[in-house]
């Protein structure tokens, strides 16, 4: 494994101080993420919000992506996840998000033990649907 950029430090620096803004008094597992536009424009954060009503509960990752799409942003670079745990990649609704929306980034998991795995998405969702499948 590489050793992390200055650029992945800082961003892993970013997710890893949202922390304390996810709301998770259900599962008490927080999770934030920064999203890196293309562009080189300032990342875009988001965390984990819980609900009663688990289903309606809205991941990091997908928080600041739609946070993104909502400014306008379309390309992205990569993300970087962070969760007070030995590991945290995104579940399988933010991989899928991600796809759709990012392409083939790299995904950044940072745990307790400091930056741990770096892995392009395609790793994580290796068999991806999107608007190809849906061509006849």
């Amino acid at each position: 494994m590489r050793a992390p950029t200055a650029a992945e430090l800082q961003l892993y620096a970013l997710a890893e101080a949202a922390i304390g803004n996810a709301y998770a008094p259900y599962s008490r597992f927080p999770v934030s993420a920064a999203l890196q536009p293309a562009d080189g424009a300032e990342p875009i954060i988001g965390v984990n919000v819980e609900n009663a009503s688990y289903g309606v509960t809205m991941c990091a990752e997908r928080s600041a992506l739609f946070a993104a799409v909502a400014m306008g942003i379309r390309r992205f670079e990569t993300v970087a996840v962070h969760a007070e745990a030995t590991s945290c990649p995104p579940c399988g609704a933010c991989r899928q998000l991600l796809w759709e929306y990012c392409g083939n980034i790299t995904v950044h998991v940072h745990s307790l033990q400091g930056m741990s795995t770096e892995y392009k998405l395609s790793e994580l969702l290796p068999n991806p649907f999107d608007d190809h499948n849906l061509k006849a």
